[in-house]
């Protein structure tokens, strides 16, 4: 497709970025000079027509790997060939990172997704077998050419996902594209085309083949895009999210004229809507652990949900049961075992807060609560504010007040206290000494005493809790 199908908006915007990249053009003209193709595809040139900054760039030649490290071999700052059974050569320039690959034409096998490499002979050939259209566009380097053969141009306008060949075709090849999809309406705000959601929802099983590492990046991914939610919807729509993270379509629980209760599907996403809303407090920058303990802070309750006479409904401890869940799924996700306790831990104290009435605080409950959230305590804050999702205004208020208070108390007990750092006033040697005991259960069972005392009392200096300690002792059962 000429050049001219470009507006002069896109076509400025192209040209600012190679412009401000002037590393892109010696590339291709060191490319030309040896006599090969080279030209920018996907990502970034979809990124550069969006205004989208991005430091890393792709790139498809006609040059074979060994031909491709020949020719950048002196040019590179650094080079590295992880990727080379794909056809793939990395190299690092200036502080950019750039992969380039052979053309290829992939033949995939029904029962896997890695495809079987054949190298192709034409850039309109590599494109074709590109997950999206948005994604199918090229510059070629260095005469600045614009290519597009499938129409990416009007659907980056009309942000709108297609695929170049048929969506059945394409998410046979790679069914990790249907989550891909899911992602880019996350990240991009793009619709899925008509005939992309039917293809999700009809090969939803083909997710099977697919690495559980792989689909924890697209998940993770797709939660930290700026319009998370709408890809979620996608994901169990479609019945993707069926095959990948069951625990999430089970929150749309049945309803009956009988047994009326919330919505815990929609709610859970309105929560994690409220949480992504209040994570500024964290960092500038997204923030997975809480936006998976928002999204995942009820999946105990299908488990725990129980019918009283009268129609209420009771979903007791599904903080408890919710956390073994979410466990269990962030293990067969393949997440790091740090941040599933951090998931973890959050979802089974989303509830704590309300276990303490309308405000009644002790400080003993302020320093048990802080100890149990322990560094996840500016998290837990969030995840509480965002979980009260109800209309009641009045109720709201008072619900945000009394968390007001709390974290008041919590400032003022840890200015007073140091409560990040919460110990027993004897340590374990000082423990033995005072009772004259050897290392044992019993320096375990004093020391949580102490920690205990710690928290209904404050701090106690070495006298005083020396003498509680031997009161705590001689009065035990022997």
């Amino acid at each position: 497709m000429p050049t001219s199908s470009l507006t002069l908006d896109d076509r400025a915007r192209i040209e600012g970025v190679l412009d401000a990249h002037p590393f892109l053009a010696d590339l291709g003209e060191i490319f030309e000079a040896a006599g090969y193709e080279l030209a920018i595809v996907g990502g970034p040139v979809r990124d550069a027509i969006l205004g989208r900054p991005g430091n890393d760039w792709d790139f498809a030649t006609s040059a074979l790997p060994e031909q491709v490290e020949q020719i950048v071999g002196t040019w590179a700052d650094a080079m590295w060939d992880v990727g080379r059974e794909f056809g793939t050569i990395g190299l690092r320039k200036g502080g950019h990172d750039l992969e380039i690959t052979t053309y290829r034409v992939d033949a995939y096998d029904a029962t896997s997704r890695k495809p079987e490499v054949r190298f192709g002979d034409t850039l309109d050939g590599d494109l074709s077998r590109r997950d999206f259209t948005i994604n199918a566009m090229a510059i070629r380097m260095p005469s600045r050419d614009f290519v597009d053969l499938f129409g990416g141009l009007d659907d980056l306008a009309d942000y709108l996902l297609r695929t170049p060949v048929t969506p059945e075709q394409s998410f046979s090849d790679d069914p990790l594209r249907m989550m891909r999809a899911a992602r880019f309406v996350s990240q991009l705000s793009f619709l899925a085309a008509p005939e992309i959601v039917a293809a999700m929802t009809g090969m939803s099983g083909r997710l099977e083949i697919v690495s559980a590492e792989r689909v924890r990046d697209e998940l993770s991914k797709l939660l930290l895009g700026k319009h998370p939610v709408e890809g979620l919807r996608l994901l169990v729509d479609t019945g993707l999210a069926d095959h990948m993270l069951p625990e999430l379509p089970a929150l749309v629980l049945e309803r009956d004229e009988h047994h009326r209760h919330k919505d815990v599907y929609e709610h859970s996403l309105t929560v994690l809507e409220q949480a992504i809303a209040l994570e500024h407090r964290l960092d500038p920058r997204p923030d997975l652990v809480i936006r998976l303990a928002a999204l995942l802070h009820d999946i105990g309750k299908p488990k725990t949900r129980r019918f009283q006479d009268g129609g209420a409904v009771t979903f007791h401890h599904h903080d408890v049961v919710g956390a073994k869940l979410v466990r269990k799924r962030m293990r067969a996700l393949r997440y790091s075992n740090g941040l599933i306790d951090q998931v973890a831990t959050l979802v089974e104290l989303h509830l704590r807060f309300h276990g303490y009435g309308s405000g009644e605080w002790t400080d003993s409950a302020v320093r048990r609560y802080v100890r149990d959230a322990g560094d996840q305590l500016e998290r837990l804050h969030i995840l509480t504010r965002a979980d009260c999702t109800t209309r009641n205004q009045k109720k709201a208020l008072r619900l945000q007040r009394t968390y007001d208070e709390l974290e008041r108390r919590i400032a003022v007990l840890a200015e007073q206290e140091e409560l990040g750092s919460i110990r027993p006033a004897l340590d374990g040697a000082q423990i033995m000494a005072v009772l004259g005991t050897p290392p044992g259960p019993e320096v375990g069972e004093a020391s949580r005493f102490l920690l205990d005392l710690r928290m209904d009392r404050g701090p106690l200096g070495e006298p005083d809790a020396t003498e509680a300690l031997k009161a705590f002792w001689n009065a035990r059962p022997h």
